[in-house]
């Protein structure tokens, strides 16, 4: 990869083209990937047992504990830097492959049996010393996506992506028809994180020496610190519910409320984090303009929130054939907690929004009280939750989340410089329609075809109510928010955007 001058951009008159840009290319292909991916998962869903899905948990949990080390913040710290050196590109490389190596033997020889030991399971310490492989090829792929990432060039790893998204998927499919069972689990991730590397290395062209000579790296070093550390506070809020479960559920009960999650945060945790890795070096190219940054930050909230409201109250509101449709009768139980699951997750993905901002601004001190306070309120609730069961488990989302949306934006406000009621009414039009559109659905199936076409096939049950659901919604934001919605489109369109400027940040209302 080249080294140049062209590691120092600067927010030209272009700039807007280029974030729109790296948004379509990240954001699009990662939609067309995880349709592929979740394809096959779906089919892998059908083959195996929830019991495969709950061991599978118990591993994920510890690999997200461990992974959190893996180093990534040192990238991030190139990203967020408006000057960079050659040598801090070798440095990171240096210290990625040291972190990731030890990351990789602490793994097979201390954490497999412990975890093993802590969950009851014998078989959670050999898939985990198989997936120690993953930390290996971590180094490989961070550094080439970061770099490209600066320079909001996502074209080329978007399509090693996709891709590799569409091997991963074949591989997985293939041992599950093969009666792999819980393997397929373990051997399709560890496939498809080195095949993303080595495609990765090569179209990038990523062709660096490393560094151990660690000298006048302290700002690498305590940037991606500070990020590592709040990256570790929130995955202690983030995994903690599986943690502490992992060790009262069966395998079985286990599998259903860990899918039932996972489906419930599949776009907060699938399809924002592309948009951060676009915000990131984008905010961080206007961070010494806080009106613009401000103004972008809020248009932000509303282009997703317009798009997550709807998604995620209408999946609350056709949860049953949601379920028997895409999962199939086997995972049934997973209905009720995915409909009250499924309501906390807008407040989840506004939470998430904001943890790029606040990095781009060189605040990472500011932003690990988040992950903080997450950490303090999570387990708590999850420890007076779990005797209930998983239903316990899923009401403590809606009880935490709010809590936490509300710290983070105390805490983020001052920095960013919005004001309450511009966050309020960048949420509004999605959320209130999206809320009307629910309950017209919810009366839908009660009413219409729970009195006049009884028990229908889950897909055409699903189908109509989703039918029904889109035009509710689509006719209230046209009536209501239609300057929203033609913002969508214009952004779908890809059409230039108009230049920011603080009037324009003072006098947008949609």
């Amino acid at each position: 990869m080249d080294q140049s001058g062209q590691h120092d951009i600067s927010p030209t008159g272009d700039f807007g083209s280029r974030v729109k840009s790296a948004v379509f290319w990240r954001s699009g292909t990662q939609i067309l990937a995880q349709v592929i991916s979740w394809g096959v998962t779906l089919a892998v869903v059908r083959i195996l047992d929830p019991s495969d899905y709950g061991l599978y948990a118990m591993t994920s949990v510890v690999l997200t504990f461990l992974n959190f080390l893996n180093g990534y913040g040192f990238a991030s710290a190139l990203i967020q830097q408006e000057k960079l050196e050659p040598i801090r590109i070798r440095q990171a490389f240096g210290m990625l492959i040291l972190v990731n190596a030890a990351l990789a033997l602490i793994q097979l020889t201390i954490v497999a049996p412990a975890a093993a030991a802590y969950y009851r399971e014998s078989m959670v310490a050999d898939m985990l010393r198989w997936q120690s492989l993953i930390y290996l090829s971590t180094p490989f792929l961070v550094l080439p996506e970061a770099m490209m990432s600066r320079k909001l060039e996502f074209k080329k790893p978007a399509i090693v992506n996709l891709s590799v998204a569409i091997f991963s998927a074949a591989v997985a499919l293939g041992l599950a028809l093969a009666g792999w069972g819980v393997w397929t689990l373990v051997f399709a991730p560890i496939a498809g994180f080195w095949a993303r590397a080595i495609v990765l290395m090569i179209v990038t062209r990523f062709w660096v020496i490393p560094s151990f000579n660690f000298k006048g790296a302290w700002s690498v070093f305590s940037f991606g610190g500070l990020m590592l550390l709040s990256q570790g506070f929130f995955i202690v809020q983030s995994q903690s519910d599986i943690f502490i479960a992992g060790r009262f559920f069966d395998n079985h009960q286990m599998g259903i409320y860990a899918q039932a999650l996972f489906l419930t945060q599949l776009f907060a945790t699938k399809f924002v984090p592309p948009l951060n890795e676009v915000a990131f070096p984008a905010y961080a190219r206007l961070q010494n303009d806080r009106s613009a940054l401000s103004y972008s930050f809020i248009k932000a909230v509303r282009l997703i929130m317009l798009i997550t409201c709807p998604l995620y109250i209408g999946m609350a509101a056709t949860a049953h054939p949601f379920v028997d449709t895409l999962l199939g009768p086997k995972w049934t139980e997973a209905a009720p907690l995915i409909m009250v699951m499924a309501l906390a997750m807008p407040i989840m993905t506004l939470q998430i929004l904001f943890h790029p901002i606040l990095n781009a601004i060189g605040l990472p001190h500011i932003s690990i009280r988040t992950p903080i306070a997450g950490a303090i309120i999570m387990p708590v609730i999850w420890i007076f939750a779990v005797p209930y069961g998983a239903m316990g488990l899923s009401v403590g989302w809606l009880i935490a989340l709010p809590l936490l949306l509300t710290f983070t934006i105390y805490n983020a406000r001052g920095h960013v410089g919005f004001e309450l009621r511009e966050l309020a009414k960048a949420v509004m039009p999605g959320l209130g329609a999206a809320i009307i559109m629910g309950l017209a659905v919810t009366l839908f199936d009660r009413v219409v075809i729970g009195n006049f076409a009884g028990h229908i096939w889950p897909p055409l049950h699903l189908a109509i109510l989703s039918a029904v659901g889109a035009g509710v919604y689509i006719g209230l934001c046209w009536f209501f928010s239609r300057e929203t919605c033609l913002e969508v489109l214009r952004v779908l369109r890809r059409r230039a955007p108009e230049p920011i400027t603080p009037g324009a940040a003072q006098t947008d209302s949609a």
